[in-house]
């Protein structure tokens, strides 16, 4: 597919910023740790874990210190070269069973009901390209989990990025066909300029899971009601230590909320693979 060269070609220059992506800022931080979170919650005590689409491996190098065995599969090499010295540094490449190259459409090489738990987060389902792709990628996902295997998916929400386009891109939205096709149908083929990505609503992203075999259990927004407060957020948490820790005990409590996952930028599904 033309759009995965695209894909590729993106994070290829943008591998040191991807990997610094969830770090730069208290805001960016809320997607880590709350996908974090939801992680220690629903992932078993132990087991072998697919980071699906897992970029320089921020992920895979957080579960790995927590005692499970990874594999990282990642659509650019630029990443998976990062990912190596990260993983090397952080002192967990013994429990890093692979690193390899790709695509998260076709895990032919793993047989069914291989991993233990399977995740797929920061969006990756959000850069392939057409609805039956998209399926079969999910289709994927679950087919080499386990029975009852938890499985983790966060895409990009196109609410958010509507909601944020008068701030941040009003030359989009006065480029009258661009614009139309974003929010109509969710694409959005210049990407940053250059790429490609697919902004779900909150039911295409739950349809989509389910008609893979998967029960939904949880709908989670990752930066929750900080979503359309990005600087406003990062300020509170620079400032004032006890406002912040208050917007974090309420983040916790409403992330779930349905109207929250609806909006937040990145909308992860917490799913248990087909029995």
């Amino acid at each position: 597919m033309e759009t995965d060269a695209l894909v590729r070609d993106f994070y290829a220059r943008t591998a040191a910023r991807e990997w610094r992506r969830l770090v730069k800022s208290p805001f960016h931080r809320l997607e880590l740790e709350t996908t974090l979170r939801f992680l220690e919650r629903h992932l078993p005590p132990s087991g072998l874990v697919l980071d699906a689409g897992g970029a320089p491996g921020r992920y895979t190098i957080e579960l790995a210190r927590r005692g499970y065995e990874v594999v990282l599969l990642d659509l650019t090499p630029e990443n998976l070269a990062l990912a190596r010295r990260r993983i090397a540094r952080a002192g967990v490449r013994r429990r890093v069973r692979d690193v390899v190259e790709g695509s998260i459409c076709d895990l032919s090489r793993y047989p069914d009901r291989t991993f233990d738990a399977v995740v797929c987060l920061g969006g990756p389902i959000s850069h392939v390209d057409g609805a039956e792709r998209r399926r079969g990628a999910l289709g994927e996902l679950a087919r080499v989990a386990r029975p009852g295997a938890p499985l983790f998916v966060s895409a990009m929400g196109r609410l958010a990025v509507l909601s944020e386009s008068p701030r941040y891109w009003p030359r989009v939205i006065g480029a009258t066909e661009l614009f139309a096709e974003c929010w109509r149908t969710g694409d959005d083929r210049v990407w940053c300029g250059t790429s490609y990505a697919h902004f779900f609503l909150p039911e295409e992203l739950v349809d989509l899971v389910r008609a893979a075999g998967v029960e939904v259990v949880e709908c989670v927004g990752l930066e929750g009601l900080g979503s359309h407060s990005i600087a406003e957020v990062g300020r509170l948490a620079r400032r004032d230590p006890v406002a912040w820790r208050n917007w974090l005990e309420m983040h916790a409590a409403l992330c779930t909320h349905p109207g929250v996952f609806a909006t937040s930028q990145h909308m992860l599904i917490v799913g248990r693979a087909p029995v």
